[in-house]
């Protein structure tokens, strides 16, 4: 059985270039401003406070992971954050620690941060098809995963890339299936929880090939196709004709790119269109770029 999420995280490709251990005492802030980013925290001491702008803050607790997989701005600090706006004073102790707020004496809450890479072209489109925010309790595979992560980041041994980049999907799949049992926001996660969406789901992802309309995913799911098109839209937000475009056209970019002798024709056919020419027209308004002149521009890994 296809799995779509495994799917989606291989498509990814993600990697781990950056991880840092932060500590903290008295009264803390630090603000990031990012340009979309995959970021994460694990809290392994004390309390700390995330504010995310458009979001109520959330107060983080040791064992908590938290997966941002597009993040912009947003705040860390204590629970009782310092008056004003501004950012308070850090610096790198000798072990390569950062320490924010009072330097002296030990801190109130540890956390090992850190940014994922995605090196997909597609990143975007398949970030797109995953929660907003992932937050996460009590999870100790995730606390084991992260710390291989650092530890790795942190040496240079042998196929230390190749083992970065396998160990960033298990975290990732770990930390989104994980998420799968709360409240997770409108995205792939939130159809693959719903049993009757993730039907319809998997039968996209192991027949993409296939002329599918909303009438017959309906059927999939054992729904009306009124029911099932709202019910759709409104757990993974976007509609089903517009998922399996996206995904159509992710499958498409990984093709070209991987496959430098493949034609176009060829990549029609494995996903999903009749003609060359009805797929260059659909690649070339959903890219940008026609098909052959999107491969040319491509380097495979």
């Amino acid at each position: 059985m296809v799995d779509p999420l495994a799917e989606v995280v291989t498509l990814l490709q993600p990697g781990a270039p950056f991880s840092k251990f932060v500590s903290a005492a008295g009264k803390w802030r630090v603000r990031r401003a990012e340009a979309g980013r995959p970021f994460y925290c694990a809290v392994l001491m004390g309390r700390s406070r995330l504010a995310i702008d458009g979001r109520e803050p959330v107060i983080l607790e040791k064992g908590d992971f938290v997966l941002i997989p597009a993040a912009f701005d947003f705040t860390t600090s204590s629970i009782e954050p310092p008056k004003g706006r501004h950012e308070t004073p850090r610096m790198v102790l000798p072990d390569g620690e950062i320490r924010n707020g009072d330097f002296q004496g030990p801190p109130d809450v540890r956390m090992m941060v850190g940014y994922c890479a995605f090196a997909s072209p597609d990143a975007s489109l398949l970030v797109s098809l995953l929660p907003q925010f992932v937050h996460i309790r009590g999870e100790q595979r995730l606390s084991t995963l992260v710390e291989l992560v650092r530890e790795e980041s942190r040496e240079r041994r042998p196929a230390r890339e190749v083992m970065l980049a396998r160990l960033m999907e298990v975290l990732l799949l770990e930390a989104l299936r994980s998420t799968a049992r709360t409240e997770a926001s409108p995205g792939l996660l939130r159809g693959l929880a719903d049993e009757r969406l993730a039907v319809a789901i998997r039968r996209m992802h192991e027949h993409p090939t296939r002329a599918w309309t909303v009438a017959q995913l309906a059927k999939e799911a054992a729904l009306s196709r009124s029911a099932f098109f709202e019910r759709f839209s409104r757990a993974v937000g976007v509609t089903p004709m517009e998922y399996l475009l996206g995904w159509r056209m992710a499958k498409a970019k990984d093709l070209l790119r991987r496959k430098k002798e493949i034609t176009v024709a060829e990549v029609a056919e494995q996903v999903g269109y009749s003609s060359a020419s009805t797929f260059s027209v659909a690649f070339t308004r959903h890219v940008g770029l026609p098909p052959t002149h999107y491969a040319r521009e491509q380097v495979a890994p």
